[in-house]
This record gives C-alpha cells, sequence and structure tokens, in this order.
C-alpha cells in the first residue's frame, strides 16, 4: 500500500487502518489483482464529509459517499472485492459454473472508521454489518437482478423476486417482489460535474408485512450502473443514500 501519496490527505481525514488478513482475498477471480491496493482505508466523521473532485481523482482506491437517513455524510473507501456465486446472476436456466462465474456481479464492501460496513453488487446494497439501527443479513435470488442485466437495456426485465434477512428480529426468509418503472433522463451532480443519468423507481412488496416501499437508482446510460441510490435495506431499517465518487474497475 503507497501510503506516501496519502500524506497529503492525512491533515484533513482522520486515517483508520483496518487490519484485513491478505487470505480474505483466496478465491478471488485475477480481475481482482488490484484489490490489495484497496485494503485497510476508510474515512468517517462525525460531520458531513467532503472532498474535492481532485483529492479524490488522486486517491488510488473506489470511493463512494453513504448517508443513513438524515445522518452525516461519510466518505468510505472500498475495502475488499470478491465474487460471489450465490447471487442471481444469469437469466438462462442452462448455466455453467464458468457462465455464471462470468457474469455474477461483484461484490463491494465498504468500511467505515467506525467498523460499520456496506455491501453492494451492481449497486444494491445485499448485507450491512453493525448499523446501529439493525442490519441487512442476507438479499437471495434464484434470478438474475434486473440492476445487475442492466436497467438500461430495453429488453431487461423489469420483475425481480428475492428473499431477505434482517435484524433485529427474526426475520428470515420473507419473499419480496420488486418492479422497476423508468422515471426518465435527469442530472445529478458527482465530483462537483454534471452527469446526465437515467432515474428507475423500485417499488419492493412484502406481502406478509402486506407493506411495500420504494428505491430510487441513477444510472449510468451507456452501461447502466448505479452511479447514486436510495434504498431501503429491508422493511424495518432506515434509508442509505450512496453516491459513487469513484467506481471499482
Amino acid at each position: 500500500m503507497d501510503f506516501h501519496r496519502l500524506r497529503h490527505f492525512l491533515p484533513s481525514f482522520p486515517l483508520i487502518a483496518l487490519p484485513l488478513s491478505l487470505s480474505l482475498l483466496t478465491g478471488c477471480s485475477q480481475n481482482f489483482k488490484d484489490v490489495n491496493d484497496t485494503m485497510g482505508l476508510a474515512f468517517f466523521g462525525e460531520e458531513d464529509a467532503s472532498q474535492s473532485a481532485t483529492d479524490i481523482h488522486q486517491l488510488p482506491y473506489a470511493s463512494l459517499y453513504a448517508r443513513v437517513e438524515d445522518g452525516p455524510q461519510a466518505f468510505m473507501v472500498l475495502a475488499l472485492a470478491e465474487q460471489d456465486l450465490r447471487f442471481g446472476s444469469s437469466p438462462s436456466a442452462n448455466n455453467n459454473p464458468d457462465e455464471i462465474k462470468t457474469n455474477s456481479p461483484v461484490k463491494l464492501k465498504w468500511l467505515s472508521s467506525d467498523k460499520g460496513m456496506l455491501v453492494t453488487q451492481a449497486g444494491r446494497l445485499v448485507k450491512t454489518l453493525n448499523l446501529p439501527q439493525g442490519n441487512l443479513t442476507s438479499v437471495e435470488s434464484p434470478f438474475a437482478d434486473p440492476l445487475a442485466l442492466g436497467l438500461h437495456h430495453p429488453e431487461t426485465p423489469t420483475v425481480w423476486q428475492f428473499t431477505l434477512d434482517w435484524q433485529p428480529g427474526y426475520h428470515y426468509g420473507y419473499q419480496a417482489l420488486s418492479q422497476f418503472a423508468p422515471q426518465g433522463k435527469q442530472v445529478i451532480l458527482v465530483n462537483e460535474q454534471p452527469v446526465d443519468v437515467l432515474y428507475f423507481v423500485e417499488t419492493v412488496s412484502v406481502d406478509k408485512l402486506n407493506l411495500s416501499y420504494k428505491n430510487e437508482y441513477w444510472l449510468s446510460p451507456s452501461n447502466g450502473q448505479v452511479i447514486k441510490t436510495r434504498q431501503k435495506p429491508a422493511p424495518s431499517l432506515p434509508y442509505i443514500e450512496l453516491t459513487i465518487l469513484k467506481p471499482f474497475a
């Protein structure tokens, strides 16, 4: 890890070294050979974090802003990326292991200095750890997430079924139905620059609880990647807003 490149950040941000073992990377694809360089860094403060576009560009790590409900905005850095073969990855019924590995979205683990963790796949929150209000423990589906397939493609399905587990309480195996609806084009600010996006609203219904809620996604028109999102990880958990500043490549 090149700490010399980070030295000019130290007066402005508290640097926390998060002790992740290299053994966690065992089994990761060679596509993620640069993951070693992302380990162990997160910046988190009690007040809104705000970094300049220049600083974000110079820091050699994928990064995002995260906000839980109306709490402070945190600047978080990617700590680990790994392939997950369990997540719904392809609409084909005749997948072989190689196809699943190729199409399965990468699981990205973002860490804060207070040891909170957000885990995303294709821009969707699929797990959280150490959040005071409660945590999403699992999102499972045998079907491909439309976010992973690319909602910018007109042929991508807009309905998705999955199950949710969350805490506190004994909330396991709740069936949920997702419906995406396009809302047209918008322009948002990311890294102090205007960005053209496609805006989608996802309505999630949980019949067992007789409730529904809405998630929002702002996507790249060119590749369908999530640039910004506001999601409710599970019915009784608070909304979390994410803005991708420097995507994982």
